[in-house]
C-alpha cells in the first residue's frame, strides 16, 4: 500500500527520468557494440580485416569523442534547454550507426566512434542535469540511479543480439536506440528551472503541476524562483570550479571518477567475449557475455530501492569492497591460467567477475550519478556536470588504449590487478572523504560539503 502510493505520487517523475535516461540505453549500445563486434573481426568472414591495435583504437577513441560532449553540452543546456540538449543527442548516434552499417575499412569504425563519444558524453552531461532538476528531494537519489539501470539495460540487449546476428544487421539494429528515445522523451516537458531561468513562469508552471501531479505547486515555484535569481545573480563559470569554495566539491568528484574508471568497468564490458575466451567454463564466451550483462541489470535495480533508504555512502563502500575482492579474484586467477589447476576453477574466475558486476553497480555505477547531481550549486552544475565526464572521458581513453597492450605483451593478470588496486583505494577515499546526502535538499548538501574538511 505504502509502495503504491509513493509509485502513484511521484509517478509523472518516473516517467519523465525513464524517458531522459533512455538517452543512456542509446549510448550505452555503442558501448557494448565492440564486445561481440571485435570477436567477429578476427572470424573467418569478418567484413574487412582490422589489426589488434586498430581494434584497441576502435574501442578507445569513443572516448575521445565523449570529451567534446560536454562542451557542446556547455554551449546549449542554458541556452534550448534540458529537453532539446538531450534529443540533440540522437543526430551523432544516427550517423555512426549509419557509418558502421556502409563501412568496409576501419577508418569508418574510428569516424562512427568518435561519433558516438559525442552522444555519450552530452548525454551523460544533460541526463543528470534534467533529473535532479525535476525529481523531488525524496526520490531524487532512486530516480538518478535509472540512469545506470537504463545503461546496463542497452548492454543486455547487445550482448544477448550481437553475437548471433551478422556484423552489419547488428548496425542497423543499433538504430533502434534512438528511435525508442525520442518517441518516447519528446513528450516530456522541460526542467521548470530552466524555464524560470528564460522568465517563463507560466510554463514552468505547468511542467511543475505536472511532474507533481498537482495544481497547487506555486509555493514550491516561488522557492524556485528565489534559487534560480540567486544563481543568475552569482552566475558561475567553468573557471569557479577551480576556486576554494569548491575544493571539497572537486575532491569528492575526482574519488567518484577514481572509483568509476579506475576499476575497469567500461574497458571489461568492452572486451568482454575477448575476456571470456581466456576464462575455461561450461559456457561458451558469447554465453558468458549474456550471463554477465543479466546479472549487471539485475544488480543495479537494487539500489534505485536502496539509494534514499539506506544512503549514498553504505553503497559506496560495500561497492567498492566487492569489486576489489572480485577483481583480486580475477588477477589470481589470470597468474595461474596457464596450470592444469586454471582449466578446473574457470567457474571460480566467472563467479568473481559476477561478484565484481553486482558489486559495482551496487554503488559505484548507481550512488556516484546521484551524489554528483545533488553537491554543486546550481549556478555551476552544467560546468561541474561537463567537467565530470570530461575527465572522466580522459582516464577512460587511457585505461582502454593500455588494456589491449597489457593483455598481450603481459596477460590479462595486469590489467586485473591494476583494477583491483583502484578499487581498494577507492574504499579507503571514500570511507574519509564521502559524506552522507542520504535525505537532504540540494541547499543542505551543498553547505554540508562546504563545512566538510
Amino acid at each position: 500500500m505504502v509502495i503504491r502510493h509513493h509509485l502513484s505520487k511521484y509517478r509523472n517523475e518516473y516517467i519523465a527520468s525513464f524517458a531522459a535516461t533512455l538517452s543512456l540505453f542509446m549510448v550505452n549500445t555503442t558501448n557494448a557494440w565492440s564486445s561481440p563486434a571485435l570477436v567477429k573481426f578476427r572470424s573467418d568472414d569478418a567484413p574487412f580485416p582490422i589489426t589488434e591495435d586498430e581494434g584497441s583504437w576502435v574501442v578507445a577513441i569513443q572516448a575521445i569523442g565523449s570529451f567534446f560532449g560536454p562542451i557542446i553540452t556547455g554551449l546549449t543546456v542554458d541556452r534550448i534547454g534540458r529537453k532539446l540538449s538531450l534529443l540533440g543527442t540522437v543526430l551523432p548516434n544516427i550517423a555512426g550507426w549509419i557509418l558502421i552499417g556502409v563501412g568496409d575499412r576501419v577508418a569508418y569504425l574510428y569516424a562512427a566512434r568518435f561519433l558516438f563519444g559525442v552522444s555519450y558524453g552530452t548525454a551523460y552531461a544533460v541526463a543528470p542535469i534534467y533529473i535532479g532538476e525535476i525529481a523531488s528531494d525524496s526520490i531524487r537519489g532512486s530516480a538518478a540511479t535509472l540512469i545506470t539501470v537504463l545503461a546496463k539495460l542497452g548492454y543486455l540487449v547487445v550482448y544477448s543480439v550481437g553475437p548471433y546476428v551478422k556484423y552489419r544487421t547488428l548496425a542497423w539494429l543499433g538504430l533502434f536506440g534512438p528511435g525508442l528515445f525520442v518517441l518516447c522523451f519528446m513528450w516530456m516537458p522541460d526542467s521548470p528551472i530552466h524555464q524560470l531561468a528564460k522568465n517563463n513562469d507560466q510554463a514552468a508552471e505547468k511542467s511543475l503541476s505536472w511532474f507533481r501531479r498537482s495544481s497547487t505547486v506555486k509555493k514550491e515555484l516561488a522557492a524556485m524562483k528565489v534559487s534560480v535569481q540567486l544563481s543568475q545573480q552569482e552566475r558561475g563559470s567553468f573557471m569557479e570550479l577551480l576556486s576554494p569554495a569548491y575544493r571539497n566539491n572537486i575532491g569528492i568528484t575526482l574519488i567518484l571518477i577514481f572509483g568509476l574508471h579506475m576499476t575497469g568497468m567500461l574497458v571489461i564490458l568492452g572486451y568482454a567475449q575477448t575476456i571470456f575466451e581466456k576464462i575455461s567454463t561450461d559456457l561458451a564466451p558469447e554465453e558468458m557475455s549474456i550471463v554477465l550483462g543479466a546479472v549487471q541489470m539485475v544488480a543495479v535495480i537494487f539500489p534505485a530501492v536502496l539509494v534514499d533508504r539506506m544512503g549514498r555512502r553504505p553503497l559506496l563502500l560495500t561497492s567498492s569492497a566487492g569489486t576489489t575482492l572480485g577483481l583480486t579474484t580475477c588477477t589470481i586467477y589470470f597468474v595461474i591460467n596457464d596450470s592444469e589447476v586454471a582449466s578446473e576453477v574457470g567457474w571460480v574466475a566467472f563467479t568473481a567477475l559476477l561478484v565484481y558486476i553486482v558489486s559495482y553497480g551496487l554503488g559505484l555505477a548507481t550512488v556516484t550519478f546521484s551524489v554528483i547531481s545533488e553537491i554543486f550549486p546550481k549556478n555551476i552544475r552544467a560546468h561541474a556536470t561537463a567537467g565530470f565526464v570530461m575527465v572522466g572521458a580522459l582516464v577512460v581513453f587511457g585505461v582502454a588504449k593500455l588494456f589491449q597492450f597489457t593483455l598481450d605483451e603481459v596477460g590479462p593478470y595486469l590489467p586485473f590487478a591494476i583494477f583491483s588496486c583502484g578499487g581498494a583505494i577507492t574504499c579507503v577515499l571514500v570511507y574519509f572523504f564521502i559524506p552522507e546526502t542520504k535525505g537532504r535538499s540540494l541547499d543542505e548538501v551543498q553547505r554540508l560539503i562546504a563545512k566538510k574538511a
